[in-house]
């Protein structure tokens, strides 16, 4: 019979091990300036299994590989940034191309893989200026787009989705989670301009106020001698 309790002291060990091959992973990564354990074939297999040409090839259908389709015939077809950035395209996902007769590409989404969530840091590479959020020690390669969008900078927390059953070398980004400074200041500036404009009230009642007085003196002075 299993001992329970070894048995879990073994899922912690395996889960620690994973843990630790990722980080490493990453470290490597990051000495090496490129992701060495990039994982370029999954979409273009996935394709070669789902992936369907129709309509003379005006429709294709293909993986989305977190920045371009690929198709059955593993070419590549030119995504949208914005598109893929608002639609918040993860890698795997199944989209259909149509080609129009004027040569535009209209895609939609027909098979989105389950996701799950993450949050990560995210940091710029110096030398290239690409951005990638660190999130459970992987480096994940996210749309400029998405960055530009949410006005993303280096050290902002980034909330990413990614394949939930799979591993992925882009995240989509589903917000970014700017630093608490900003929002206190923002708050103090606000109190501040708020004292400002009830300072201005009040002097300005002031003002009114005296010219009300004076004209009260010049009353008693005239009660003063009779008149």
């Amino acid at each position: 019979m299993i001992d329970e309790n070894k048995l879990e002291q073994i899922k912690q060990m395996i889960d620690s091990a994973e843990e630790a091959i990722r980080s490493a992973k990453q470290m490597l990564s990051e000495a090496a300036g490129a992701d060495l354990f990039e994982v370029n074939d999954a979409p273009a297999s996935k394709a070669k299994i789902v992936g369907k040409v129709a309509g003379g090839g005006r429709i294709i259908e293909g993986i989305f590989d977190g920045l371009n389709m690929v198709g059955p015939d593993e070419k590549q077809y030119n995504v949208p940034a914005n598109y893929a950035s608002k639609s918040k395209l993860v890698e795997g996902d199944v989209l259909k191309l149509t080609i129009s007769d004027d040569g535009s590409f209209v895609y939609k989404q027909i098979g989105p893989v389950e996701r799950r969530r993450l949050i990560g840091s995210l940091i710029q590479d110096e030398q290239t200026g690409e951005y990638r959020v660190v999130a459970s020690g992987k480096g994940y390669k996210v749309l400029l787009a998405s960055i530009t969008y949410f006005k993303g900078e280096a050290g902002d927390e980034v909330v990413i989705l990614v394949p939930k059953d799979k591993q992925s070398n882009w995240a989509a980004v589903e917000n970014v989670v700017k630093g608490g400074g900003a929002i206190e200041n923002r708050a103090e500036s606000v109190i501040v301009t708020e004292l400002e404009q009830l300072e201005d009230n009040l002097e300005k009642k002031e003002e009114k106020l005296e010219p009300s007085r004076e004209e009260d003196k010049e009353k008693e002075k005239l009660e003063d001698i009779g008149i």
